[in-house]
């Protein structure tokens, strides 16, 4: 399924996603929701196995089962999304096995239907989910109108990873108050609490960041540094680091709209990505980005932005 995605054209700021679905009741019957997660997270689409239940977990995994060896969690997205389910949902269940920070997770869906490919500027920010009823905002990446005005919402996945607690930052080596970097990096990415962390180690290493929220307010970022900056902008500004996935423009159009500009090309790029796939490292590298990083080991970063930089500096 990863290999749909490969397809894309570096720059077309595109996704494919798998298209599922999950009902629910409502005061008037079932409404069936539209949801989608990107194609390169998903390794395989299953029938539901018979699991076997853990005690002590969150109360939306639903159990455990063994794949080709490997032991997989198995999360009830309708229970971690607070909906009640309908009696009658049972045959048609699949369980989507997806792969966040090189941790597989499978989640239950009611239906996966199809794969839709979809223009990020067609996606707009969680903030603006009006097809998401009651729904946490911030389990959402984005949404998107499909076919007869229905709403596709793109569920942050990712979250459940921080909610189980499989997501724990290993303890950090270098010396945080021997600040050995400076100038600004500008920080790309539409997760405020990803901002957050990454901003955090950042300046520890020296760093004047500045934050944008999607590859589009990125540009905008750019722009505004340029005209502050003007001809000392390449002195200043040392480093880009962009998430891959963000509402209106993705991270690897906008690195694909940098590197094309000559005010900014020589900016390194660091894509720091959920993603772990081989396809997205490739095509990060061809979108003209110089590492490409799966998120988020603070001695792992650091020890790649010192690499990256240096290889600037000696001009490799």
């Amino acid at each position: 399924m990863a290999g749909l995605d490969n397809r894309l054209k570096i720059g077309s700021n595109e996704m494919e996603l798998v298209d599922f679905r999950i009902s629910r009741i409502v005061d008037d019957g079932v409404y069936e929701g539209i949801y989608g997660v990107n194609v390169s997270k998903v390794k395989e689409i299953i029938r539901m196995p018979k699991l076997t239940e853990v005690p002590g977990v969150a109360e939306f995994i639903d159990g455990i089962f063994d794949l080709r060896g490997i032991v997989i969690p198995v999360v009830n997205l309708a229970k971690w999304m607070k909906i009640e389910e309908p009696d009658n949902i049972g045959e048609d269940k699949r369980v989507i096995i997806a792969e966040f920070n090189n941790t597989k997770i499978g989640f239950i869906v009611h239906e996966a239907r199809r794969i839709r490919r979809i223009n990020w500027k067609d996606i707009e920010p969680a903030t603006f989910a009006s097809g998401a009823g009651t729904m946490d905002k911030s389990q959402l990446t984005g949404v998107t109108q499909i076919e007869d005005d229905h709403v596709l919402l793109i569920l942050d996945l990712e979250s459940v990873v921080m909610d189980l607690g499989l997501y724990v930052p290993p303890p950090v080596s270098y010396d945080e108050s021997r600040k050995e970097f400076d100038g600004i990096v500008l920080l790309l990415d539409d997760s405020k609490t990803a901002r957050s962390i990454m901003k955090e180690t950042l300046s520890n290493m020296g760093f004047d960041v500045i934050e944008a929220t999607d590859g589009q307010n990125g540009i905008e970022k750019l722009e505004e540094l340029s005209a502050q900056l003007g001809g000392e902008l390449h002195n200043q500004l040392k480093l880009i680091v962009s998430d891959v996935e963000m509402p209106r423009m993705d991270g690897f159009h906008f690195a694909s709209i940098v590197k094309t500009d000559a005010r900014f090309s020589q900016t390194p790029i660091i894509f720091n990505s959920s993603i772990s796939d081989s396809f997205s490292s490739s095509r990060g590298q061809e979108a003209g980005g110089e590492s490409y990083m799966v998120k988020f080991n603070p001695d792992t970063f650091y020890k790649e932005v010192s690499r990256v930089l240096h290889s600037v500096k000696e001009g490799k």
